[in-house]
């Protein structure tokens, strides 16, 4: 039985980009017409097999401690910013303030896609969902430079539409109008998921 099951939902490339630099005021993507993805991620800020923890896995690391980069990019989709521009009554938001990678068309409900999905794209290229990129400060900054009184709504306005992390399982290209194929695990969700968060929680 395969451990990953091809599914009809697809992603169209419409914006690639990455951070050449980590200004943490500043948080800008560069615009690529395309990427090549090795196991290292891509050139730049997120580029490496390992990273250094940060707080959002202090309760499972100290922070800085060396872990797995299962962050190298950062995919968000037109649907999700979309609605995030419009929470925050803007016109649009530019991908390179949130620092992304990638901006997909075409996979709904796209933040929620279940952790240990596989993005595939033509050229083999693979991207592993880590999970949900939870909104942080850093774009809230960018998008208050670029439109003053704005950004600080950021947090809120992206809760559950940031997008997801992923690191690259298979090295390949990825270019603007290819068409990812999103593969699923073929596991059911775990019974007693709602009783582990509660405790958790507590």
């Amino acid at each position: 039985m395969p451990a990953l099951l091809p599914t009809s939902f697809a992603a169209e490339i419409l914006w690639l980009g990455q951070v050449a630099d980590m200004q943490r005021d500043a948080l800008l993507s560069i615009p690529e017409a395309e990427l090549s993805l090795g196991f290292n991620g891509l050139a730049g800020a997120h580029a490496g097999v390992t990273r250094r923890s940060c707080s959002r896995v202090t309760a499972q690391y100290p922070k800085g401690t060396p872990i797995r980069n299962e962050r190298q990019l950062s995919i968000v989709s037109e649907e999700e910013l979309a609605e995030i521009a419009r929470r925050l009554k803007l016109d649009s938001i530019d991908p390179a303030r949130l620092g992304a990678s990638m901006v997909v068309r075409g996979i709904p409900d796209f933040t929620r896609v279940p952790p240990s999905s596989r993005l595939i794209a033509p050229s083999g290229a693979s991207l592993v969902v880590n999970m949900e990129n939870r909104p942080c400060i850093f774009p809230a900054r960018s998008i208050e430079k670029a439109s003053p009184g704005h950004g600080k709504g950021f947090k809120a306005a992206a809760n559950g539409l940031r997008g997801v992390t992923a690191w690259v399982e298979r090295e390949g290209r990825v270019a603007i109008g290819d068409h990812l194929t999103l593969h699923i695990p073929d596991q059911p969700p775990w019974m007693y998921l709602d009783e582990a968060r509660e405790t958790g929680n507590a």
